[in-house]
């Protein structure tokens, strides 16, 4: 069967599972009256709650006798890992941008990579039935990127279609009618060229994803480069450098067909399957036939940029939760995520029951400690830190590119507060309907945290990408997190009457009843200095009656921190105990004297 491979990249939010559902529907791969998830693609609990694609997947159409294998990329760019090793799968590339929000820092960052690749983008200008829509301003905005991003005359003469994913139609002009997605099928057939694969040399597959399968072992998926792979066939893996890392045999072989993956006898150069039977190779190994001796050339991967350490949960209150507590555990579990995940590092620290943990941004592994709680985890998290780099002797730091769309009443507080964070202000125009575009390239340092802030001072309006941009010098101190903390100086469970007395100290982080424990922050201290205090204590009764009145204690709704906010929040002398029911905060050191004996070694 004719083969075509293309993978559909855009910016985070502008569709493209949504598109990919339409075209799995009108493809007939979905029966009429099938009962299908909306967004189908997004297998992942964490993908679908926060409404991101965080893996790559692949799948496959049929139309006029042609299979077309589309793969689904993330969109955010603490998942670029993933997007860099696809498109090394593929001969075309769809991109897609909202027709109102035009292309943003993500769509940069795929489209540089994709034409440094040579790929010629189709581009799609999607929700252009959006009430803000501007589609011919964001078509003339795509042609400037491509352009910034030294396209070739080629790759300039991009083909468009408008289209709406959601109501799964796209048309050639402005004043067709809409009908269905026939022009992005057509389109693709005739714009992407077949697989240029030599079918007659021995078997080659560059693996660019892995899974561990409970019934198949380790899954590794890639495009058949070169020959023919078969059933029980003898193969061996190459790392990167030519080096052996294991022979084996083909165990089974999965090709992609819809939403499922079938088991297939042979796969032919050119089709993206699925390969079982290895138990060593790795993301970036090249799978092949026994005589071959050169490995497929494979891309690097971006460096990480930031570090967290996890740390075994050495609370009173460790174990009561959740049952992966040692140190061998969650080890295992740590290494287990790194053979999938070539953006992830993990390092074991001077202390054993400490591992330093280093990616490409909070979400990324923020999304991992979700995982791990939910899983069964108990961890403890230290602040993120952002990592240095020495270059011609001199001290660098990550620097990004953030780009922030805000309503122009709240342009100057955003100025502001992204000035205090050592950002410099590169762009600044009206984006349409009272609102503008702000381009700043920031240190990584100065945005940790900053998110939460950024919302409330935009009323929620604001919208803010980011993006890895390059190392710059050392910007100098930035200055964190203002206020103190209030902390727990014994074991119980708090007590309505003794928080409210706390209250006019600053907001709480905790609701009555919670178990507390010396040394775990229970909430802000309006003042810069922390506080030891005692929520335990209730109300001194006495034998003289009163009013109903005294007895009832209404307490201000806390401030309760979601995970992400949490990580942020804390400062160096401070941890996240993450559990799978809990989440809290709690210092470094339990003790008081033992806080106090460190902080002043740390002032010497």
């Amino acid at each position: 069967m004719k083969l075509r491979n293309i993978a559909i990249i855009a910016h985070v939010d502008h569709g493209k599972t949504t598109l990919v559902d339409q075209m799995l529907k009108q493809s007939g791969t979905f029966r009429e009256n099938q009962q299908v998830a909306e967004r189908a693609m997004d297998s992942n609990d964490l993908e679908r709650e926060r409404g991101i694609t965080i893996l790559a997947k692949c799948t496959s159409i049929v139309h006029d006798g042609i299979r077309i294998n589309i793969v689904d990329t993330p969109g955010h760019a603490d998942f670029g890992g993933e997007v860099e090793r696809i498109l090394s799968m593929v001969d075309g590339v769809v991109l897609l941008v909202d027709a109102a929000e035009g292309p943003l820092p993500q769509t940069k960052f795929v489209v540089s990579k994709a034409l440094a690749i040579g790929l010629k983008p189709m581009v799609v200008i999607n929700k252009i039935d959006r009430s803000d829509a501007r589609p011919h301003q964001v078509h003339d905005e795509i042609f400037d990127l491509f352009a910034a991003l030294d396209a070739s005359e080629e790759q300039l003469d991009f083909p468009m279609l408008f289209a709406s994913g959601r109501n799964g139609w796209a048309i050639e002009k402005m004043d067709d009618t809409p009908k269905d997605l026939q022009p992005l099928f057509d389109l693709i057939t005739r714009h992407v060229p077949p697989p240029q694969v030599d079918p007659t040399a021995p078997f080659t597959l560059l693996a660019t994803i892995l899974e561990a399968n409970p019934y198949l072992g380790r899954l590794l998926t890639g495009r058949v480069q070169t020959g023919t792979v078969r059933m029980n066939m003898p193969i061996k893996a190459l790392s990167h450098d030519g080096k052996m890392i294991e022979q084996g045999r083909v165990t089974k072989i999965l090709a992609f067909r819809g939403l499922e993956r079938l088991p297939v006898e042979e796969a032919e150069a050119g089709d993206i399957v699925a390969i079982a039977g290895l138990s060593k190779a790795t993301v970036a190994d090249t799978l092949c036939d026994l005589p071959v001796e050169t490995p497929l050339h494979a891309r690097p991967v971006d460096p990480p940029t930031i570090a967290m350490t996890f740390s075994v949960n050495d609370s009173p209150l460790a174990g009561t939760e959740g049952d992966k507590v040692t140190s061998r555990v969650i080890r295992d579990r740590l290494m287990r995520e790194i053979e999938g995940n070539v953006a992830i590092r993990v390092a074991e620290s001077q202390d054993r029951d400490a591992f330093e943990v280093s990616g490409r941004g909070e979400l990324q592994l923020g999304i991992l400690i979700e995982t791990m709680r939910r899983e069964g985890f108990e961890l403890s998290i230290s602040r993120p830190r952002v990592l240095f780099q020495t270059i011609d002797g001199q001290r660098q730091e990550p620097i990004e590119e953030v780009v922030i769309d805000v309503d122009e009443p709240y342009s100057g507080t955003v100025v502001n507060k992204m000035s205090e964070r050592k950002a410099e202000l590169t762009d600044m125009r009206p984006s349409g309907g009272g609102k503008v575009r702000l381009i700043f390239l920031a240190p990584s340092r100065g945005l940790i945290g900053y998110y939460s802030d950024f919302l409330s001072d935009t009323r929620g309006t604001g919208l803010m990408n980011r993006l890895f941009h390059g190392y710059a010098p050392y910007k100098g101190p930035i200055a964190s997190r203002r206020t103190g903390v209030m902390i727990s100086n014994g074991l119980g469970d708090a007590v309505p009457y003794a928080m409210w007395k706390l209250e006019e100290r600053g907001p709480m982080m905790i609701v009555p009843g919670t178990k507390v424990y010396e040394g775990m922050i229970v909430g802000e201290h309006a003042k810069s200095n922390d506080l030891d205090v005692n929520v335990l204590q209730g109300k001194q009764l006495t034998n003289i009656r009163t009013t109903s009145k005294d007895e009832a204690v209404r307490l201000t709704p806390p401030m309760i921190l979601t995970l992400e906010k949490a990580i942020a929040y804390i400062a160096d002398d401070e941890l996240v105990e993450v559990t799978p029911k809990s989440i809290r905060l709690r210092k470094r050191y339990l003790d008081p004297n033992t806080r106090k004996r460190m902080a002043k070694q740390a002032e010497v």
